[in-house]
């Protein structure tokens, strides 16, 4: 239908009207339809509207076919598309319209970059952050402190801390957000030193934490096993009252299990109020790493009686605490109840506890079968839960057809290449050992650096092996000669196989002598009081010497000493360990 001059102008005010009383998704439809009967579809103006209820809708990909229409789209325009796209999660779409942008040489202002940073972010598209971080200043916004915010957090969250901090650094003005991206970059990048200290100069900044913030720095005080920093922000939580916040609550509770503080966890569990799966699930996860896979089930139990519905991060946690204390009829029990009466289809998660599950209690063929009749690929770390049990129960053929599959999927991983090694090394199969030491060095694949922390008078000490930087060097090495001599008039013998390279008995058992653990456990005894428990966290595997060392040592010292290594909790007291050397 054609209208003249009059007529469209009046048809153009007709529509706008219309669009500005739309208040649903089926409202604007019609309106659309509207544009198209009255012959409207190239007014810019209108179809600019009609794309910006579109996003106001969460209907970013009908505002996108209106985009399409418009031939020389305004970058307010082009704003809300990249904007609508990042909100809505789809980061790809933001990213492509973000560069066709560029292409059609519109220039993009300080209200696009934030939202093309998050979907940088998003992706973890570290380099195409940097190129961004590149045309904001270009463009005269490197100075704006919302898109500084957005830059630190795209930093943070790609992993390229020193890049968020050095963005952090040169702000002018720093807000809640930008204090925030940074303790959260450092405390899940690993940082856990460096989260703690930030918090404190935001503290001491005048900046009151948030949410996050607090999250982020239990989660550094449980990663570095620092209790007494860990009850310091406990408290601090109650005095601004974050304890009625569920995930704070959680967090707490999760902190204290980490640093050792089981029953600790518990009680403030019972005392929380509204617990929804994260808390169940973290509570349930925590007994699994201390070896109470029974208290675990008992949980999971009366999680379900309060009607509580779990979900498969719940069973990943019940499945791993049947794992850690061998309850293998259980843990089947559990794998087949998520489906048959929960209706949840098992993720890859799942998968990998009930193959741990199963290597561990030795039926490793049952393991690799389940591992083949998975309905989605498998990944490296399945396949690396059975490499792991191929070296608790030397299966050596198993190893290889194993690690074909691994190195076909990760061959850069350098852990997977010292688990193949260890059971060469436990067959004395030397010439193996080294061919698979080549191949680690031809692929640069770089051992991680096992350390062990422990944390005396509100600092955390760290330990590698065969550590002599520690002020307190001489007295460590001494106690730990006075140890060793000690515990061998006890009955211990030194379980050389752990030691990879074919060298003399003797140099095998110094090399075992100086591990991390050891060394922290030694610093330990030496600063703290008779009877004080002794806490230990390693970021690596606690090897098979220095547990069974450790169980002579406390009976030694008649000392309670705790654990923490990559997998779950040791307590050692009067010469055993709780896990009863199933782990």
């Amino acid at each position: 239908m054609m209208y003249k001059s009059n007529s469209i102008n009046e048809a153009v005010l007709t529509i706008s009207s219309a669009l500005q009383r739309c208040t649903n998704f089926n409202t604007l439809k019609k309106t659309h339809a509207k544009i198209f009967s009255y012959g409207l579809q190239n007014d810019t103006h209108l179809l600019t509207k009609l794309a910006t209820l579109y996003v106001s809708f969460k209907r970013v990909d009908d505002a996108s076919l209106v985009f399409e229409l418009i031939a020389n789209p305004c970058s307010y325009l082009w704003n809300v598309l990249i904007r609508g796209y990042a909100t809505e999660g789809k980061f790809s779409r933001s990213l492509e319209l973000y560069s066709k942008m560029i292409r059609k040489g519109s220039r993009p202002d300080k209200f696009a970059f934030p939202f093309v940073l998050k979907s940088c972010a998003g992706l973890s598209d570290l380099e195409m952050g940097k190129l961004v971080h590149q045309h904001l200043v270009c463009c005269g916004c490197g100075s704006d402190v919302f898109v500084n915010a957005a830059l630190v957090d795209m930093y943070a969250k790609c992993g390229a801390v020193d890049g968020a901090r050095l963005v952090f650094d040169k702000m002018a003005v720093r807000d809640l957000v930008s204090w925030t991206s940074m303790i959260s970059g450092y405390a899940h990048n690993g940082y856990n030193s460096e989260t703690l200290g930030f918090f404190g100069l935001m503290h001491s900044s005048g900046i009151k934490p948030n949410r996050v913030s607090l999250l982020s720095v239990l989660l550094a005080c449980g990663n570095l096993g620092a209790l007494k920093k860990g009850e310091w922000f406990h408290s601090y939580v109650i005095r601004t009252g974050f304890q009625c916040d569920i995930l704070v609550a959680t967090a707490v509770m999760d902190m204290y299990a980490k640093c050792g503080s089981l029953d600790l966890a518990r009680k403030l569990f019972d005392e929380t109020k509204g617990k929804d799966a994260v808390c169940w699930s973290a509570m349930i996860s925590s007994y699994g790493v201390h070896g109470n896979g029974k208290k675990a089930i008992d949980l999971f139990n009366d999680m379900v009686k309060t009607g509580a519905r779990p979900n498969h991060v719940t069973f990943t946690c019940v499945l791993s605490a049947c794992s850690h204390s061998g309850l293998l009829e259980e843990g089947k029990r559990y794998f087949a109840m998520m489906k048959e009466e929960f209706g949840i289809a098992p993720k890859l998660s799942n998968y990998s506890c009930m193959v741990d599950l199963l290597g561990r209690a030795g039926q490793l063929s049952e393991a690799e079968k389940l591992i083949e009749s998975m309905p989605m690929e498998p990944d490296a770390s399945i396949w690396g839960s059975l490499l792991g049990a191929c070296r608790i129960y030397n299966d050596l053929d198993l190893a290889e057809r194993i690690a074909d599959h691994i190195f076909r999927l990760d061959p850069f991983h350098a852990g997977y290449h010292v688990l193949l090694s260890n059971i060469y090394a436990a067959k004395c199969r030397w010439k193996e050992v080294e061919e698979v030491r080549k191949v680690m060095v031809g692929r640069k694949a770089s051992k991680i650096q096992g350390f062990s922390l422990i944390e005396f008078n509100n600092m955390v000490h760290k330990f590698g092996v065969g550590d002599r930087s520690h002020p307190q060097t001489d007295r460590i090495y001494s106690k730990l000669e006075e140890l060793g001599a000690s515990i061998k008039r006890l009955g211990y013998v030194p379980i050389t196989d752990f030691v990879l390279h074919d060298i003399e008995e003797e140099t095998k058992q110094e090399a075992l002598s100086y591990h991390s653990e050891r060394l922290a456990i030694a610093f330990g005894l030496i600063n703290t009081a008779p009877g004080t428990t002794i806490r230990i966290t390693k970021n690596l595997r606690i090897c098979g010497d220095c547990h069974n060392a450790i169980k002579f040592i406390s009976q030694i010292v008649n000392r309670v000493i705790i654990v923490r290594d990559m997998h779950r909790f040791h307590h050692f007291e009067h010469g055993v360990c709780f896990c009863g050397d199933y782990w």
